[in-house]
């Protein structure tokens, strides 16, 4: 088993082959994610669940994967990041199958967290590996690539899924994944080298049960607290409960790691040691915060205010990722040869004026080339972005902590996400309530005097489920026509004005993360 004492003594000569390889299963759980939220109404439809149950397959995969990654990152270290990387990639491929083979919600939950332990696992390793095969110079161009993968699978993920719920079926949309995990799981056994730091470490028991008990209780919290309107859910039992002893938890957990005598699960000392860490770490939280929530505004806004189907969306927001791509190569050289501090804060600062502008463009009756400026300068800045954080982040942590450092910066940013995916869902939420009404009253002088009321009620109703309002039944036919394009109308120009606020509050949180580049340490701070 090859060690890396020294980060400048990468652990392969074919690192570029084997950064391929572990991106193959790092794009193949990206993209399950992705593919299976557009499979929603079809789930609801084949396996005769409910709207809640297919959350929870949703929201499941979530909430398992952001409560294991700070704990799968350390046992990188201990047990080595090929060894973990091919647990994980096995776990995700018969996890994979099982959720195929379901015929009830109850089967396919159970696979789908399966399925998030599997992705769990994998993904802090390929972040480990890249710190561990790399010499500090190439690592930008790394991080690149990395990065090109991250930003490319949100958007193939609604075109393929398009393609196979169309032609084959919502089962092979995980399906798909079980020869891609054996070739994959073939060719890291046949190329990629142990890697392990030369220390042996150990596994704090403690630790583990402290984080991930509180990483579950303000994850669930922030994750199923809209649907329960953040408060009571049995008994004494409720929302801020949940979260708050979830954070007490988190709060026992760090003065754990301070005076435990044995290794801790998170080093303290990465916050001393890493010359960027601290800093890097609070930066990817405030940028998750801000961006997590905007693909899914966008996407809402493309498929029910514009009526694009999965297929066109993921069509529409393409160039968006290939752009992503291309900047993320980019930015990853620029960064190795200027460090990454200034290429992050113009990558954050560009993503900000990208929402502006989409902001001035989008209408309820907008087309394609009207938000094709917005979409452009968020897709440069994107690629500006995500490569250089990881780079800062990651510039001086020793080899020996980089998997704790990969865990808990991947969980520090996830935390960031669930986060932002709460309050802007929750603003956007609110933001739609309040116009949808202004919006129905303004529509509903059109429609016979008898309908009115009951247009404006249906149609905020409406709002709940973020789609237009179906027409009662037994109208006579004009007046169905008539209350669903005055119900679309008023849902468009509604949703419209919601997401601007969204957006807008999305683009002031980046701004924040830019200004705090100013705190980050290493090279590009002397300019």
């Amino acid at each position: 088993m090859s060690a890396f004492p020294h980060a400048e003594t990468p652990a392969t000569r074919r690192p570029w082959l084997v950064l391929g390889i572990l991106c193959i299963g790092f794009f193949m759980s990206l993209l399950d994610g992705a593919i299976v939220n557009i499979a929603v109404p079809v789930l609801i439809s084949d396996i005769h669940a409910s709207y809640d149950q297919v959350l929870w397959v949703v929201d499941a995969y979530l909430l398992v994967f952001s409560v294991l990654l700070i704990t799968t990152g350390r046992l990188g270290d201990v047990l080595g990041y090929r060894r973990l990387f091919l647990i994980g990639i096995s776990v995700f491929t018969v996890a994979s199958a099982l959720c195929g083979l379901s015929d009830s919600p109850a089967q396919l939950l159970a696979a789908r967290v399966l399925q998030g332990v599997g992705a769990a696992i994998l993904f802090p390793q390929v972040i480990s590996s890249i710190l561990a095969i790399f010499p500090p110079w190439q690592r930008g161009r790394a991080f690149g690539a990395f990065g090109a993968i991250a930003g490319f699978a949100p958007i193939v993920g609604p075109i393929a899924g398009g393609f196979l719920l169309t032609h084959l079926g919502w089962r092979w949309i995980f399906f798909v994944n079980v020869p891609i995990g054996l070739i994959t799981a073939i060719l890291a056994l046949a190329y990629v080298p142990g890697m392990r730091a030369e220390r042996a470490h150990k596994l704090d028991l403690v630790g583990v049960a402290l984080a991930t008990a509180g990483l579950s209780g303000v994850t669930f919290g922030l994750i199923e607290g809209e649907r329960y309107d953040w408060g009571t859910i049995s008994g004494p039992i409720g929302i801020p409960s949940i979260i708050l002893t979830g954070v007490l938890l988190l709060v026992l957990f760090v003065v754990w790691q301070g005076v435990q005598r044995g290794e801790p699960l998170m080093p303290l000392e990465l916050f001393t040691s890493g010359r960027g860490f601290p800093a890097g770490n609070w930066i990817g939280f405030v940028f998750q915060l801000g961006m997590i929530g905007i693909a899914l505004v966008l996407v809402i806004y493309l498929q029910t205010a514009r009526g694009y189907s999965p297929l066109q969306t993921g069509l529409v927001l393409l160039p968006n990722a290939v752009l992503a791509a291309i900047g993320s190569a980019l930015a990853g050289r620029l960064s190795d040869r200027i460090g990454g501090r200034y290429v992050l804060m113009a990558g954050l600062a560009t993503l900000a004026l990208g929402l502006v502008v989409l902001v001035m463009t989008a209408g309820a009756d907008s087309g394609v080339w009207h938000l094709l400026p917005g979409l452009v300068i968020i897709g440069l800045g994107s690629g500006a972005t995500f490569v250089p954080l990881q780079h800062v982040t990651m510039e001086g942590v020793e080899p020996r902590l980089a998997g704790a450092a990969s865990g808990v910066s991947s969980t520090i940013r996830q935390a960031g996400g669930v986060l932002g995916t709460a309050l802007l869902g929750a603003l956007l939420s609110a933001s739609l309530t309040s116009a949808l009404r202004d919006e129905a009253e303004r529509r509903a002088s059109g429609l016979p005097a008898g309908l009115r009321s009951r247009f404006v009620e249906t149609t905020v109703a409406g709002g709940t489920h973020f789609s237009p309002p179906p027409a009662p039944r037994g109208l006579p036919a004009a007046q169905t026509v008539l209350f669903e394009r005055a119900g679309h109308e008023a849902f468009a120009a509604a949703y419209v004005s919601a997401m601007q606020v969204t957006l807008l509050a999305s683009a002031a949180m980046l701004v924040v993360a830019a200004l705090c580049c100013f705190a980050v340490k290493g090279r590009g701070t002397e300019g």
